[in-house]
């Protein structure tokens, strides 16, 4: 029996297929020409473009929310500044207003009541009234007697025009303060009284 030695790749010697762990498969088929001549980009391409511009496109997103954010935050601390210096503004440009009653001296108390003894139909004038007060309290309205007959009766006289209580009592005006030294009602009722007893207060020209 002869022995076959030699090239196996003689003519006539068929070989078997090639070992698995060799073979390769076939590579990647480009696409056919578009009717313009060109060559369309292989589908590889457009993965490695899509997974590329992905994160991307979110990095652009995100930096233009953030953008916004920073923009309306920075508006908004711009209009709280502007207001507050407005504010701050007007309070230093404003003037002071003083909330002080209708009637806080001499004055103001004789021509609040003279407004009132007016509405009541009480006689009286502006001459009338400040001449006695002076001379009974000195313009003061917490003036209290504690020496006279009226004070050793147990009832002093009081205010700017030392009035006592029962006389207050009794001749007190409507829509005063039911108090004998508050200044307005102590007028008031003194004219009143004195209306009653001498025509007016300016008839007054010593104690009554």
């Amino acid at each position: 029996m002869a022995v076959i030695t030699g090239n196996h790749d003689r003519p006539g010697h068929t070989t078997g297929p090639a070992h698995p762990r060799t073979a390769r498969g076939p590579g990647p088929v480009p696409p056919p020409p578009t009717p313009d001549g060109t060559t369309p980009p292989h589908r590889s391409h457009f993965r490695m473009t899509t997974q590329t511009r992905t994160p991307r496109t979110a990095r652009i997103r995100t930096l233009a929310v953030t953008a916004l954010a920073t923009t309306a935050a920075a508006a908004a601390a711009l209009t709280l500044t502007s207001t507050s210096a407005q504010a701050a503004e007007l309070k230093q440009t404003a003037p002071t207003v003083k909330t002080a009653p209708a009637s806080d001296n001499l004055d103001g108390w004789i021509k609040e009541s003279l407004a009132i003894m007016k509405a009541k139909g009480i006689p009286g004038s502006y001459e009338g009234l400040h001449r006695n007060i002076m001379r009974e309290s000195g313009g003061n309205p917490n003036a209290h007697n504690g020496w006279d007959s009226n004070a050793q009766k147990g009832t002093p006289s009081k205010g700017l025009l030392q009035v006592i209580q029962p006389t207050f009592n009794a001749y007190h005006v409507a829509g005063t303060a039911h108090d004998l030294t508050d200044p307005v009602a102590n007028i008031t009722a003194a004219a009143n009284y004195a209306a009653n007893r001498y025509g007016s207060i300016d008839n007054v020209n010593s104690a009554y």
